[in-house]
């Protein structure tokens, strides 16, 4: 009789396994409703915040956040609000871990969370942040090409400016529109 190697077959599925995928799928959903407390109408996850939920070997949920900049003064409340969701949903014991690898790029916002920016005000991010010409002075001074700039979330117009490096918080832009006249935040593009 032939018989496969443990390592070639296929995984059996066990009720361990089944609860484990459940309690997973219940903390993403828990954390899928916590809001980033700079912009309450977009969740971690919608922004690329939240990485990874997993279970370890003991049990532990681990989540995994990544910042937008390695500087943001918002990663203690994000771990907070986190902590407090779990809490709730009484899905415990976890552990929070913040990661700064690989490194967050708006291309992780979601095109909900773009919608849901644009609606809130803020100009979501025109074009990525990695192009390869233009990566170090993006980080180093934002200077979008004329292509590149955002619409005005209130009125739609291209005819826009930028007013400051920084808006609300060093991940935006202060930007006016030059039609309607009124400033908005623009979230830079990483």
């Amino acid at each position: 009789m032939f018989r496969t190697p443990n390592h070639l077959s296929a995984p059996v599925s066990t009720r361990a396994d089944s609860i484990d995928d459940d309690i997973i799928q219940h903390a993403w959903s828990v954390l899928e409703a916590v809001p980033d407390p700079e912009i309450p109408v977009v969740s971690i996850r919608e922004l690329g915040i939240l990485r990874n939920v997993t279970r370890a070997a003991d049990g532990t949920i681990e989540v995994v956040i990544t910042p937008t900049y390695s500087g943001c003064p918002a990663m203690a409340q994000i771990a907070e609000d986190i902590g407090r969701a779990l809490d709730a949903a009484k899905l415990g014991p976890y552990r929070i871990e913040t990661t700064l690898a690989p490194a967050w790029t708006t291309e992780w916002i979601t095109d909900a969370a773009r919608a849901k920016l644009h609606a809130y005000g803020i100009a979501p991010p025109v074009g990525d942040g990695a192009s390869a010409s233009a990566t170090a002075e993006r980080v180093i001074r934002f200077m979008p090409s004329a292509s590149a700039l955002p619409t005005c979330p209130r009125c739609n117009s291209a005819h826009t400016e930028r007013l400051a490096q920084f808006g609300s918080t060093a991940c935006k832009a202060l930007y006016r529109c030059l039609d309607c006249r009124e400033p908005f935040d623009y979230f830079k593009p990483y």
